[in-house]
């Protein structure tokens, strides 16, 4: 700020999964080794404290494989964005998602640039450069992105992270998951056949994989803080996990109803819905889901947009629940990932 230098922020959703994480590092260094603004910083942002780092398991073993040290990351607590926005020198990009939550709403007039792959909710009119497109995933647009520019400019430590990035979000290539699209896989081959040496796609996702569903060690509140997402209504805010353990080992977890209760009540969320996934050894998902709120009513408009859906239908089965308070289902549309379920309880809030 006292130098008057503009800063390009790159930055990905709240979740900061790995997708996120790697599409604002890789497009951010994109637009460095190429953008004809000499005197921009080009900084890419991961959207979450530093403090929750260690809990995208997936993410800290993908940078640590790559030689990417902790270090030399960005988190969101260690910028000042409203600050560099009200100074004029903020210009914001954003990766995996494309409206920023309400806390940052000031923030929306800096935003000039938009990649995404969830259907889009919102308009944006010019100068905004917007590319959403129903890929796999977001690191897929950043590859297309990275591969349309000048030669030279992909070097063997980003191809590595977006190929990773890739299998792991699109569940190794395989069909029977339903995420994947000829995009995706067309991107993995193009990286593979600039470089080589990449390691097997098996040995890739299998690494990843097992990172990410090892929560081995994590109490139920960081469980719940992995991958978080928020939904907040005209009077609510609910939160949605995605969890990655089985859905009646999690509902057995020893004092869960009063961790679920302490969650809610430090963070001001009414109810929390927990997606639970699993995969079986042909990379087929389980999902299911469990609703929790101790408001009966909120409780109820939550099961029956779930149940009553129909864009899709998640064609739900009640599962016992040993909590009152919290409704489970086997979800039988199992290629109906989160990405998908949040229109849904949007429209219910």
């Amino acid at each position: 700020v006292r130098q008057h230098r503009d800063v390009h922020v790159v930055m990905g959703n709240e979740a900061c999964d790995l997708d996120s994480a790697v599409s604002a590092l890789a497009l951010a260094y994109f637009l460095a080794q190429t953008s004809p603004a000499p005197k921009t910083a080009f900084v890419p942002v991961l959207n979450i404290p530093r403090a929750d780092f260690a809990l995208r398991t997936e993410t800290t073993f993908l940078l640590r494989d790559r030689g990417v040290p902790a270090a030399s990351l960005i988190f969101r607590d260690e910028i000042d964005l409203g600050g560099l926005h009200q100074a004029g020198l903020l210009s914001l990009t954003l990766v995996d998602h494309h409206v920023l939550p309400g806390a940052d709403a000031a923030l929306e007039e800096a935003v000039v640039e938009v990649l995404d792959h969830r259907p889009l909710e919102r308009e944006r009119g010019a100068p905004c450069r917007v590319t959403v497109e129903p890929v796999g995933s977001c690191a897929t647009l950043v590859t297309e992105r990275i591969l349309q520019g000048p030669p030279g400019v992909l070097d063997r430590t980003t191809a590595a992270l977006l190929h990773g990035t890739i299998l792991l979000d699109c569940i190794n290539l395989s069909p029977a998951a339903g995420k994947v699209t000829p995009r995706d896989v067309a991107c993995v081959s193009l990286l593979e056949e600039r470089f080589p040496e990449l390691p097997a796609r098996d040995a890739v996702f299998g690494a990843l994989q097992a990172a990410k569903f090892d929560v081995a060690g994590l109490t139920t509140e960081q469980m719940l803080r992995k991958d978080l997402k928020v939904l907040s209504g005209d009077e609510v805010v609910v939160a949605i996990s995605g969890v990655f353990e089985d859905l009646e080992t999690f509902l057995h977890r020893p004092g869960l109803l009063q961790d679920l209760e302490a969650f809610c009540q430090g963070r001001g969320y009414a109810g929390l819905v927990a997606m639970t996934v699993s995969f079986n050894q042909r990379h087929e998902p389980t999902r299911k889901l469990a609703v929790y709120s101790r408001q009966e009513p909120l409780r109820g408009t939550l099961c029956r947009a779930l149940e009553e859906a129909t864009t899709p239908s998640l064609l739900l089965q009640p599962l016992p629940s040993p909590w009152a308070c919290v409704a489970a289902y086997a979800q039988g549309n199992a290629v109906a990932a989160r990405k998908k379920v949040l229109p849904i309880l949007r429209a219910a809030l």
